[in-house]
């Protein structure tokens, strides 16, 4: 069973767009996108610098963009589930039928400019600690007043604070973490610090009339499977202020006999995660195109 998965904030490398615009019928695609949401998703994902993809407002329409296009690339093909991490959550939907591409975009770029502007109200961050037992890591993190704001499994926990909060953690790790390791966000995701994002965000959901997943679509939330687009949509905006659970979505995977993950362009952090969380599950992250034919074979295989 084949479940297709999309990266989250963080994920983007200067220049990562450039050879999937080369594929057939892609640049149209962009630059049409580009044109309902306002930005020029070519430019950022091939001539911009990492400081300027960095950018919230940039980075979320960014990532869905790729994801979308990457998977289109794959043709065809109906996946046992659909799940995203954070932001990815925007393309899974899109996988599954419940957001058009056009609609999913727009959506995104609402988002990201309200978490932008949440954002810049207080200088926040997020910082990934390595090792460690989760229930120790998330009492010593609630201590120093920071959310455990991505819990991933695999032994990695996401710690979301102010800057003075996340530089406490650096002087003082919870027992076991062998490491604090700064991200390239630009602000607290998913904790109360994005609070003003989720009312905008939902003010612009109120306008998108979503359709039921086509396909078993596996929520950041808690782990599990949603069978209404409207509670699709709900979960969508709310997590926007919610802890990612995707040590959850992980075990969810499990639960339904998933046997290869393919992570969207630009994969690598889900694999990476479900390698050490998913042993014997067969994992292929979408670099480039030239990762397509390998995907389409075990694509293949899946379906034999």
């Amino acid at each position: 069973m084949l479940v297709l998965v999309a990266p989250g904030q963080g994920a983007q490398t200067p220049g990562f767009l450039t050879p999937w615009l080369e594929l057939p019928g892609a640049a149209d695609r962009v630059a049409a996108w580009s044109d309902a949401i306002g930005l020029d998703l070519a430019h950022y994902g091939t001539q911009a610098d990492a400081d300027e993809i960095r950018d919230t407002a940039v980075a979320q329409p960014l990532l869905v963009a790729a994801g979308i296009l990457s998977a289109a690339a794959l043709g065809d093909i109906t996946p046992g589930a659909v799940a995203g991490h954070s932001v990815g959550e925007f393309t899974a939907a899109a996988f599954a039928g419940v957001l058009d591409d056009t609609t999913a975009l727009t959506l995104v770029r609402k988002r990201g400019l309200a978490m932008a502007e949440a954002a810049a109200v207080t200088e926040t961050g997020m910082s990934a600690l390595l090792g460690g037992d989760p229930e120790t890591s998330v009492a010593h993190l609630e201590k120093l007043g920071l959310t455990p704001a991505n819990v991933n499994g695999a032994g990695q926990i996401v710690a979301a604070g102010t800057l003075d909060q996340l530089a406490a953690l650096n002087e003082d790790k919870p027992e076991g973490v062998r490491k604090v390791v700064a991200l390239k966000v630009a602000g607290a995701f998913h904790t109360h610090h994005m609070a003003p994002a989720v009312d905008t965000l939902a003010k612009a959901a109120e306008a998108v009339t979503p359709a039921d997943p086509t396909l078993p679509y596996v929520s950041n939330k808690d782990g599990r499977t949603v069978a209404t687009g409207s509670e699709v949509l709900t979960r969508l905006v709310g997590q926007v202020a919610n802890p990612v659970r995707w040590d959850l979505c992980m075990e969810t995977f499990k639960e339904l006999g998933a046997t290869a993950i393919i992570e969207v362009s630009p994969g690598g952090t889900l694999v990476g995660l479900a390698k050490r969380a998913l042993p014997g599950v067969k994992t292929l992250a979408l670099k480039t195109p030239a990762d397509l034919d390998a995907a389409r074979e075990l694509i293949a295989e899946q379906s034999a």
